[in-house]
């Protein structure tokens, strides 16, 4: 079997397995946020932190509880890297930086989970567990709130109830993500991942004299991580590493749970929205969106121009051989078309036009199929655009779902688009308008701006992957990237709640025979071109700088 066949038969077999379960994961999602009634580890949190599950609130309170939560969960893990010496299972490891504990609790607070140091030589078990690891659920609960919340405000009428925060938040984790990662984590450690309390660089002598390096607690935190769509790694290359991914099995595996709840998330909109059709349609902006990035990735990479690739058939250079560049190429679109930002090879290592597609990926807003959580609401806002755009066509007042698309819709969903392009390229002005910053560069010339490029659409869409060629520990880049991830993740969340107030309190729009139908493939092939038509216009003038101009030398 060739190497293309084997990748298009890796590919096929993950598109059935997501379609077989998007149906029943998409609805049992909408019970858990439809039930009326609290488990009784649920009712314990509850108590414990003093909040009444039955209140429900609005936007506004809504967004404050989350902003309190994250900034308590900010300062909680920013405290236990700083004191790290002092507890234990810390493995002798000495206190995280200041500049670098920022980062790595804003990251994984964000779920971006960008890695500015080696996991394995930085953080002990207690930081790897109970900060990091507990952020790779929370944070992504935090994003499947937004995202019901968001879909609410579509569905009720007259209200400015939106539910509640603390109850999305306790659901999505102790309901959905939590049963998920159980299962997936026995499904790695049969695979071959490792999972005990030895240090990562402990040494075992066995018989015979040879010695085998262990590992630490990876099986649970890789499908942890993954299906939280997080690319934080216990090891800094990844899921490059064999103690991380042992075999294209365990890759499937990951790549799958990484795909899981975005996918199936469209159900569970069009269940609440009432309408399965308009799940069946944004899942199929976000099918043709991912296939068409796998497609591109993988066709650059087995089919370069250049003489060594062309002569061995593929662009080899640093692809995990053991799944190769198809493999290597899947994993690296499904990680940048989603927030996880995991990699099982090396980005930078990628070709001039296959780096740029790992970009395009994430400047799509992430949407195809984007974030836990993040990515639904990330493709129903450009809906909203695109049918404020149709409406200006034909002269009507746009509408979506029964709402009115009016000016403070719009300026909101305007707001949420512009935030992203915004940190990105002044990030990266700022980068390369010093020398000093610029001197952070592996490689100079537009693969050099490939690498800051990357770094700061990476940490503004919180995706966390990274051209491994840019020294980003430096004060500057952390705090700056930091920066990028705080705003680039809870600004577009604020848009959204007050996106989501604005849509409650308005009264149902009756359908009349100039309506929009949105469920049909015209509706589809709509948003898929208003995305790219956007995306392009915004970053074209950047990406012909870096990776363009390289792929044209």
């Amino acid at each position: 079997m060739t190497s293309t066949t084997a990748g298009i038969l890796f590919i096929g077999s993950l598109v059935v397995a997501l379609a077989v379960v998007h149906r029943p994961l998409g609805d049992y999602m909408y019970r858990v946020y439809h039930d009326t009634g609290h488990l009784a580890p649920e009712r314990m949190i509850y108590r414990f932190a003093g909040v009444r599950p039955d209140a429900e609130q609005r936007w506004g309170l809504y967004a404050r509880s989350l902003l309190a939560f994250s900034a308590v969960s900010v300062l909680f893990l920013y405290g236990l890297q700083r004191l790290q010496d002092r507890l234990f299972l810390s493995l002798g490891r000495p206190p995280v930086t200041g500049h670098v504990a920022w980062n790595t609790a804003v990251s994984f607070v964000t779920n971006t989970n960008w890695q500015a140091y080696s996991g394995e030589s930085t953080m002990g078990h207690l930081v790897q567990m109970s900060g990091l690891a507990v952020q790779n659920f929370v944070s992504a609960a935090v994003g499947m709130a937004v995202a019901i919340t968001l879909v609410r405000g579509f569905a009720r009428q007259k209200t400015e109830e939106l539910g509640n925060f603390w109850v999305d938040l306790v659901r999505g984790t102790l309901r959905v993500l939590l049963p998920i990662a159980l299962v997936g984590a026995v499904v790695l450690l049969a695979g071959g991942l490792v999972q005990n309390f030895a240090s990562p660089h402990e040494v075992t002598t066995l018989t015979g004299g040879a010695q085998a390096i262990t590992g630490g607690p990876v099986a649970s935190q890789e499908i942890i991580k993954e299906l939280g769509t997080n690319g934080g790694g216990f090891y800094n290359t990844n899921s490059a590493h064999p103690f991380e991914n042992a075999t294209s099995l365990t890759s499937w595996v990951e790549i799958f749970a990484i795909l899981l709840i975005p996918f199936a998330l469209p159900r569970t909109f069009g269940r609440m929205v009432g309408d399965r059709r308009q799940g069946y349609a944004i899942v199929a902006v976000m099918g043709i969106l991912a296939l068409t990035g796998v497609a591109l990735l993988t066709g650059l990479e087995t089919a370069h121009g250049g003489t060594v690739p062309q002569a061995v058939g593929a662009a080899l250079e640093g692809k995990e051989v053991r799944f190769g560049v198809p493999g290597s190429a899947a994993f690296a679109a499904a990680a940048t078309l989603t927030s996880t930002g995991a990699v099982n090879s090396s980005h930078d290592s990628f070709t001039a036009l296959g780096g740029m597609i790992t970009m395009l990926g994430m400047m799509l807003g992430e949407v195809a199929p984007g974030g836990v959580g993040a990515g639904l609401y990330g493709i129903l806002v450009l809906a909203v655009i695109t049918v404020f755009v149709a409406g200006l066509m034909v002269g009507r007042t746009p509408e979506y779902l029964g709402k009115r698309i009016g000016s403070r819709e719009i300026k909101f969903a305007a707001m949420y688009f512009l935030v992203t392009p915004v940190l990105v390229l002044t990030g990266t002005a700022l980068a390369m308008g010093s020398a000093e910053r610029r001197a952070g560069m592996l490689n100079s010339g537009p693969h050099g701006f490939s690498e800051v490029l990357y770094a700061f659409t990476s940490a503004a869409n919180n995706n966390g992957s990274a051209f491994g060629g840019l020294t980003a520990d430096t004060p500057w880049y952390t705090v700056a990237l930091g920066l990028c991830m705080v705003l680039g993740r809870f600004l577009p969340i604020i848009f959204v709640l007050a996106l989501a107030g604005s849509l409650a309190v308005q009264a149902p729009v009756p359908v009349s025979a100039g309506t929009l139908p949105t469920y049909r493939p015209q509706f589809v092939g709509m948003v898929v071109g208003v995305t790219v038509i956007l995306v392009g216009l915004t970053f074209l003038p950047a990406l012909a700088l870096g990776p363009l101009a390289e792929g044209i030398q």
